[in-house]
């Protein structure tokens, strides 16, 4: 571990101990772990604060129970290549939760081992990074963060604590109710069918989160209905593309209620009733994927002047707070609740806290994604964004079902669409399909270095792939400037052939 300089301030007969660092982060959050192992490679001295438990297994143990209702997905369409599941019933796959878990949490205990990006303290103390438990709060005058007695002097600070679900209106905290948190780490069941609380599943919400969650947990074997005030799920992203996935949902038994709200919630004879004014419903637990607040309430932030607003704590492109010496990134902030934005947000935060402020995020071509099935992505703006903000675009589509390699899986549900300017230049991209989440990175790295669409037809794409619609759809343009030079190549190939004869 890197040395701590013990340094003295104050006057007279007192002082105050304080420890000098490059800096100080607080929060061991998916952001706050990036930050402090790559302040660490940069040989810069930092320190970890964590009032509770470092890192958060609850994105991946989704991910891997997503795995295990896609795997559920995959068995049910092994017949139509010819293969028979011996172990299949009569009507359905059998699902063996308790096995599926086993599995899961494996996986996670794989991947989270000695990372110190997974939260391992022992891995952050090789690198040099003092990690630090316990609750603590800013102080002014001098800027200082103090936790279990210490007063820690850095020349920049970064909030990373992520945040938590608020707590929702009295009659629904009465009856009782999950947060997506709750349910994974209830999941370790003990026997092979899934848990009674969950057979009759109402989840609050339609977002990434309760996307995830409502078709994975259907695919288990709950009843899910989800509570929708959006006139759709996925309200943010492209209306094709979300009406898309909504509808793969209800095809597979999710009942969806959009424009609703909860108006009503009680507990009656061991059940739950929650009513939305057109509907009553009955549910054996709720669970509750809205309400997102930053985490922030102990941490004095006041004192310091960093203000706090409902979505999150307020920063400018550099990611500093109103407070020049503190910087914010991660969930903290707002946006979706994902890794690798975070991990970005943290990349351009620790640049300009430890060097010179004057690296902006730009959020252009940092592409994102719902892990349903089929997956949708997304890089850019949306077509209704880019309409809104340029006027005059072109949309470029193709389907999933015209590539070799969905007919070949039996994966033939989604599009891919490209929303660009005459000239080629790319404004977005929304994909719907298999393979999205992996696909739509070849369209953020164009953007990212200003190719235009043409660079994607150039390319050549090995077939039978996924990558192939990124082809298809890209073609697309080609296909539109030549028919504008059409009367130009008619008159080509007539001179042509008139002077071959």
């Amino acid at each position: 571990m890197v040395k701590s300089t013990v340094l003295a301030f104050g006057q007279g007969g007192s002082s105050a101990m304080a420890v000098e660092y490059d800096l100080v982060v607080i929060g061991g959050s998916a952001a706050g772990l990036s930050a402090a192992v790559a302040a660490a490679h940069l040989k810069a001295r930092v320190a970890l604060v964590e009032a509770h438990q470092l890192g958060e297994t609850t994105f991946l143990r989704r991910q891997a129970l997503i795995e295990v209702g896609r795997a559920t997905r995959q068995a049910h369409a092994a017949p139509q290549f010819g293969v028979d599941n011996l172990a299949t019933n009569v009507g359905g796959v059998s699902v063996s939760c308790d096995r599926a878990m086993r599995w899961a949490e494996g996986v996670v205990a794989t991947l989270t081992e000695n990372d110190p990006q997974a939260g391992s303290a022992a891995a952050l103390a090789t690198l040099g990074v003092e990690v630090i438990f316990g609750g603590g709060q800013f102080h002014n005058a001098p800027l200082c963060f103090s936790v279990n007695g210490r007063q820690l002097r850095s020349r920049a600070y970064l909030i990373a604590t992520g945040t938590y679900t608020a707590k929702p209106n009295q009659e629904l905290q009465a009856t009782g109710y999950l947060t997506s948190e709750d349910i994974l780490s209830s999941l370790n069941f003990t026997q092979s069918q899934i848990p009674p609380s969950l057979q009759n599943l109402l989840v609050i919400g339609g977002g990434l989160v309760a996307t995830e969650l409502s078709q994975t947990l259907n695919r288990l074997g709950s009843n899910v209905t989800m509570v929708v005030e959006a006139p759709r799920l996925l309200a943010q992203e492209d209306a094709t593309a979300a009406q898309l996935v909504q509808a793969q949902l209800e095809a597979e038994g999710v009942r969806i209620l959009t424009d609703s709200r909860i108006t009503q919630a009680k507990q009656l004879n061991g059940k739950k009733w929650v009513s939305t004014g057109e509907y009553t419903i009955e549910a054996s637990e709720i669970l509750l994927t809205v309400g997102q607040r930053p985490q922030v309430e102990s941490l004095n932030l006041e004192s310091v002047g960093v203000q706090v607003g409902k979505q999150g704590v307020q920063v400018n492109e550099k990611l500093q707070t109103s407070h020049p010496r503190i910087y914010a990134c991660g969930e903290v902030i707002g946006g979706y609740p994902l890794p690798h934005v975070a991990r970005y947000e943290a990349a351009i935060a620790l640049k300009n806290a430890l060097f010179f402020p004057k690296f902006k995020v730009n959020y252009r071509a940092v592409p994102w994604a719902v892990f349903s099935d089929p997956e949708l992505a997304r890089v850019g703006l949306t077509e209704a964004q880019a309409r809104h903000r340029y006027g005059q675009i072109q949309v470029l589509q193709q389907f999933y079902k015209t590539i070799a390699k969905s007919q070949l899986r039996g994966e033939t549900t989604g599009f891919c669409k490209m929303i660009v300017f005459r000239d080629g230049t790319i404004l977005g991209a929304h994909l719907v399909g298999s393979a999205a989440a992996e696909v739509v990175h070849l369209i953020a790295l164009a953007m990212q270095q200003r190719l235009k669409v043409k660079a994607l037809s150039d390319l050549v794409h090995i077939s039978p792939t996924f990558l192939e619609i990124n082809f298809k759809t890209a073609t697309e343009w080609g296909l539109g400037q030549q028919s504008a030079r059409q009367d130009w190549l008619e008159s080509w190939f007539n001179l042509r052939r008139a002077w071959s004869s």
